[in-house]
This record gives structure tokens, sequence and C-alpha cells, in this order.
């Protein structure tokens, strides 16, 4: 069915529009469903795939460039009406478990370069049952039961006040039942110090495990050898935290050669973990069922970031990183139908 209409204009105010379009619920051309739609496909994949995409599964002819369109126009809507966005809040109120902040940033291309989005994950999770270094491979830790994402291409003092602002509408407002979780970069450790001083940190252990390997290539190599230095090495750091890292690059060396080799790196590993000597409380974490790693924000960026907007030939215009790495987020979320039914009420 082929339907087409006149557009007015009025006289004294000079805009142009059909009068029945706020009585039919349009806004700009499409009705909040449609605008859902829209988004969904635009957020997921590239603008030219999601054209094709809904043109297979709904028949509808939305070009790629008006799909670009709609879906920075309700990235930017979605951002500016996250204060009126009341259910979050509740939820974190409601929430059981430990309340977590993990930071990280990732690489975008944009008009201007390649420049860092900083992405921070709020969350409320759940403890797991107790577990040692021993036996960390084994536990369940529970999938937290709400979160939020905030992102943003600007310099950590300008994040930091974003990252608070998010706490306090989160009602997070007692840093010490807080834990920030990252890996070493220093802008994330200041901005915990400046706007959460007193909340629990600490130092993601698959990046510390990371560090740890430099002395175990110096060591014993790669291949099944590392690994299974690993293994033993990663127990030490979970057990014994940085009096383990100690011993372990203290351990005697099979001969002259791996004695050199680790000789070599020891000092940089040393200072790494020494910058982080406080942040290495796995073991009483472990104890207690909290996380010890930032997988949270790392897993935003992998698949939000670097799968959707690092496409080949991909720039974006700075200002609208952020708020699509934020509309991506909520697509993934329970917030998702709760934003759209407020926007249809």
């Amino acid at each position: 069915m082929r339907i087409e209409r006149w557009h007015g204009r009025c006289e004294p105010c000079g805009q142009v529009g059909f009068a029945a379009d706020a009585l039919l619920g349009l806004d700009g051309g499409l009705t909040v469903r449609a605008r859902r739609m829209a988004c969904l496909a635009g957020v997921n994949d590239p603008f030219r795939k999601a054209e094709q995409l809904l043109a297979e599964l709904a028949g509808w002819s939305l070009d790629a460039e008006t799909l670009r369109r709609y879906c920075h126009a309700e990235a930017a809507q979605a951002a500016a009406r996250r204060r009126d966005r009341l259910g979050l809040p509740d939820a974190f109120a409601q929430a059981a478990g430990d309340r977590e902040l993990h930071l990280d940033a990732g690489k975008i291309n944009t008009l201007e370069g390649w420049r860092d989005v900083k992405v921070g994950v709020f969350a409320c999770r759940e403890r797991a049952a107790p577990a040692s270094s021993a036996d960390v491979s084994q536990r369940d830790l529970p999938a937290p039961s709400v979160r939020s994402v905030i992102a943003a291409v600007e310099e950590a003092e300008a994040f930091g006040g974003r990252c608070q602002g998010e706490a306090q509408r989160l009602h997070l407002t007692d840093p010490a039942t807080l834990s920030v979780l990252g890996d070493g970069a220093e802008w994330i450790w200041n901005l915990a110090d400046g706007r959460f001083g007193g909340a629990t940190q600490l130092l993601d252990i698959y990046h510390a495990v990371e560090h740890l390997a430099v002395v175990g290539r110096a060591t014993v190599g790669e291949g099944d050898a590392l690994r299974r230095w690993l293994d033993g090495a990663r127990a030490k750091l979970l057990g014994d935290g940085y009096a383990g890292v100690c011993e372990i690059v203290a351990q005697p060396q099979s001969d002259a050669g791996a004695e050199q080799r680790v000789s070599e790196v020891a000092g940089k590993v040393l200072n790494y973990f020494a910058a982080h000597r406080d942040r290495l409380g796995y073991a009483a974490r472990l104890h207690r069922g909290q996380s010890i790693g930032s997988g949270l924000v790392e897993g935003t960026i992998k698949e939000l970031v670097n799968l959707r907007m690092k496409r080949t030939g991909a720039r974006w215009q700075t200002a609208r990183v952020g708020r699509f790495v934020e509309l991506l987020a909520l697509s993934r979320s329970p917030e998702w139908n709760e934003y759209w039914a407020a926007l249809a009420a």
C-alpha cells in the first residue's frame, strides 16, 4: 500500500510538517516502534548491512544514511535522558551483592585520528562461594544482576567527573562500598583516588599475569612449558600478592642464560608490581567470593567497540563515539525495553 501525504507550512512560525504527526505518533517519519527496530539494526551492524537486513526482514527501504542519522539522534537523546531514566537507580538500590566500577579505554578511528574512548561499567554482583588460589579456575562467579555503562572520548579529569555523576545518579555515594577494577593505566588509578577515595582498588588479574609472563618467557620460553610455569606463578600471585611476585622473580634459574634473561626483565616487572602493591589483594577477595578481574569493561570494549565500531574504513565524529557506545550497551540490557516503553507512553 503506497501512502502519500501533504506537508504544510505554518505562516506565523515558519515550521513545515504534517499536522497529524503528533496524533499518529510519528517523529521524523518513523513511529517509536519503527525507530526501535531501526536503531537495533544500526547499533549491531554497519549501517549498510543494517539497511539490507531491514529490507530482507521487514521490507523497509531505509537507506544507510537515514539509519545513521536515526541511530546518532537516538544516542544523543538517550544520553540526554539518562537522568530521567529512573529504573536503573532503583535497580541498583534493590540489587544484592557488591558494587563495582570497571574502567578501561579502547581505540577508535575518528575524523581527528585515533582517539581513546574511555569506558566505565558500574555493576552489582552477588558473591560466589569462597575460593582459594588453588581452585579459582573452578569457581562459578555470578554474572552482575544490574549494570550501567558510560563512555566518552575526553580527558581523564572530565571522564572522572562523568563517572562521579553516574555514581551519584545510581546512589553509590559511599566509596567505601565500591570496588574499582582496571588494568595498570595510570589515569584509572588517578581517577579512582580523586573521585572515589576510600574505594577498594584491584589490578585486573589477567593484566597482572600478562606482566608475570615476561619473566616466564625469560625463564622457560614459550609453549607448554610457559603455560605450566604460569599456572604456578598465578597461584603464587593470587595467594601472596606482591610478596609472591618477589619470590617468583627471585627463583634460581636452571642455567646462566636463563639467569641473564631474567635479570634483564626483573627490574621492570618488579617496578610495575611495586606501583600496584596495594591493589593485589586477590586472596582476601577470593575468600569472600568477590571478582578479581575487570572482565565487564574488557568485554564491553571487545564486543561493543572493537566488533561494531572498528570496521575497515570506519571513521567517527569524536563527540558521537561515547554516546554510540552507550546506546550499544543500552541495547544489550533489560533497560532497553524500559527506555522505549517510556518513549511510547
